[in-house]
């Protein structure tokens, strides 16, 4: 059994999706070669929302970064895996840093947008909280862009782990929210729901 981090870091190095399975057995396949590569159009079409400086949190590999670059937005990435950090690095995705978002972060106070795609509104098992921390490190009228699950699934904390083919990791909090759940979540943590779509076969909201 492995730490989910060392699994995780595996992953990147060898480009190999993983699962994250709950304890019911529920599973979610997390699309590492995608991180791995450049924004897709769905992609693409969620970041055209953001308005600069934009915070990108479990940037993991950079994609993100590196597509907001390209469209000249100033932006800072932060992951907990220093493997990712120095994967985005190598493929031009600057500024990143190793950190955790719960931790002090550069500028708090001062980001416009916060990024939360990739399934990263689950970090830390309470998605209320993680969005409460957000409000301190956002300006004044600062908004988030989030990736939620499709509707019907409401909001599940269980802890969860990674899955390849051969091994798991230690289980760890997270949480999945439903797209049907994203505006009571907000609402907790004293945001508004400004809107909610589908694309891709992925669903996204933006919360001010």
């Amino acid at each position: 059994m492995m730490a989910p981090q060392a699994l995780y870091a595996d992953a990147l190095r060898r480009g190999d999706d993983l699962t994250a399975r709950d304890a019911a057995g529920h599973a979610r396949p997390l699309a590492v070669s995608a991180w791995l590569a450049h924004a897709g159009e769905t992609d693409e079409r969620v970041l055209a929302r953001a308005t600069g400086p934009v915070l990108d949190i479990g940037c993991g590999p950079g994609r993100h970064v590196r597509a907001l670059r390209a469209r000249g937005i100033e932006v800072l990435g932060i992951d907990l895996s220093p493997v990712a950090v120095r994967l985005a690095r190598r493929r031009g995705a600057t500024p990143v840093l190793v950190g955790d978002v719960f931790a002090p972060v550069p500028r708090g106070g001062w980001w416009s947008t916060g990024l939360l795609l990739d399934g990263n509104l689950g970090i830390g098992g309470d998605p209320a909280a993680l969005l409460r921390r957000l409000r301190v490190l956002l300006a004044p009228g600062g908004r988030v862009l989030c990736e939620t699950e499709a509707p019907g699934g409401g909001l599940r904390r269980d802890p969860v782990r990674l899955e390849d083919d051969l091994r798991h990791s230690r289980w760890f909090a997270w949480a999945r929210v439903g797209a049907d759940a994203i505006a009571e979540v907000a609402a907790d943590a004293g945001y508004a729901l400004v809107d909610r779509w589908e694309d891709g076969g992925r669903w996204f909201a933006e919360l001010a």
